[in-house]
């Protein structure tokens, strides 16, 4: 059985425990963001796309 989780659910968790932590701030979680909202509406959007779908793609064959 495979388990799938939308990676934007994994990254929202991960900005939660860095908050949670205090190992960054809410203003730079909040820049951070932003950034990526704009990002997504670049030309630098698909290849981000294409190279995290890379990555993730990659992540079942290393534990092989």
């Amino acid at each position: 059985m495979t388990l799938t989780v939308p990676l934007v659910l994994l990254l929202a968790v991960v900005v939660v425990l860095l908050l949670r932590f205090k190992a960054v701030g809410a203003g730079a979680a909040v820049a951070v963001a932003l950034f990526g909202f704009y990002l997504a509406h670049t030309g630098a959007a698909d290849t981000v796309n294409q190279l995290v779908t890379a990555f993730t793609d990659a992540l079942p064959g290393i534990s092989r």
